[in-house]
């Protein structure tokens, strides 16, 4: 089973609820909020464990697109819901952005954590005629020529733009001497990056693998401490400057503050089973997203980082509201 580095200590601490749950709990069906539009990476996701949750549960487990102000929504509706385990969320990365941009009253601190899931690192993507051969080479670029070079792939404050840029600073580089290009997502940076109107792309390696295999692009590393097992042509970062990074997009099961001590408990056997499934594997080998297994605590600890690291990059960004 692939687990993350333990950054940070944390032990779990469940809220104890008034809400009543009986010992035979679920008895009737589970709705889970997914903060993010029907056919996009959350939602399949979403989806393929929701059937597997439903297997183990006994119970229907139905999935709801609450979409809107970039996942606020969703996330929202997953903090406000009754602490009963028949409303649980797929909760994503920007859960440790909101409070730090100031788009919203929400942190991770407002959730069960129940288990971390997945993990996708950002790709440092340049165009197949750069000058540059390696990570190496680039940062080095980066360092020596200030305000040259400029970056794409999604809006200011998105995962992983904030994980691109943090892990610039981590190197000592000023974020902000590479200048971003706002993109509604990869597909659009990558399509200026191979017309050569920007200079990087940060984006998720499945994105990159297409233009990558038509030689339009390359991607010198993908930013994480490891290689990836679905691309081990790509270099890690952490095999280049020899620091950890594990910082991107993910997704993880939470629960409204307050979820019971035993329906957590049941919900997180469940959810291992689920995650530990050859149909799962399966499923997330084959769309290149990155299976990676916390459980309660673990998650806890790696929202606790990401987001004191969030917090630090928005605000050396100058996005802090």
């Amino acid at each position: 089973m692939r687990t993350l580095p333990r950054l940070l200590c944390a032990s779990l601490l469940v809220a104890t609820s008034s809400v009543a749950v009986g010992d035979d709990y679920p008895t009737k069906p589970i709705t889970l909020i997914v903060p993010w539009s029907a056919g996009g990476g959350t939602d399949a996701v979403g989806r393929q464990f929701a059937a597997g949750l439903q297997q183990e549960l006994g119970q229907p487990v139905n999935v709801v697109n609450r979409t809107g102000g970039s996942g606020v929504v969703g996330h929202m509706a997953m903090k406000m819901a009754r602490p009963d385990g028949y409303t649980l969320g797929l909760g994503t990365a920007e859960i440790a952005t909101y409070q730090h941009i100031g788009t919203a009253d929400l942190s991770y601190e407002d959730f069960t954590p129940i288990a971390l899931l997945n993990l996708d690192y950002a790709a440092f993507t340049v165009n197949a005629e750069a000058p540059w051969q390696n990570l190496e080479e680039a940062l080095a670029d980066l360092a020596e020529s200030p305000n040259e070079y400029t970056v794409s792939g999604s809006a200011p404050g998105a995962a992983y733009h904030l994980s691109f840029a943090g892990f610039l600073d981590q190197q000592g580089i000023d974020p902000n001497t590479v200048n971003l290009v706002p993109s509604e997502g990869a597909a659009p940076g990558l399509q200026e990056l191979a017309a050569g109107g920007v200079d990087i792309v940060f984006s998720s390696l499945p994105e990159t693998e297409s233009m990558r295999e038509s030689d339009r692009v390359r991607t010198l590393a993908v930013l994480s401490s490891e290689r990836e097992d679905a691309f081990p042509d790509i270099p890690a970062a952490g095999e280049v400057t020899g620091d950890d990074w594990s910082h991107g997009s993910w997704r993880g099961l939470v629960g409204p503050e307050g979820l019971p001590e035993d329906v957590t408990e049941r919900l997180l056997s469940a959810a291992e089973a689920v995650w530990n499934s050859e149909d799962f594997q399966a499923f997330m080998e084959g769309r290149g997203f990155g299976a990676v297994w916390e459980g309660p605590e673990g998650f806890e600890a790696f929202m606790a980082e990401q987001d004191a690291n969030n917090a630090s990059i928005i605000d050396k960004l100058g996005l802090a509201q």
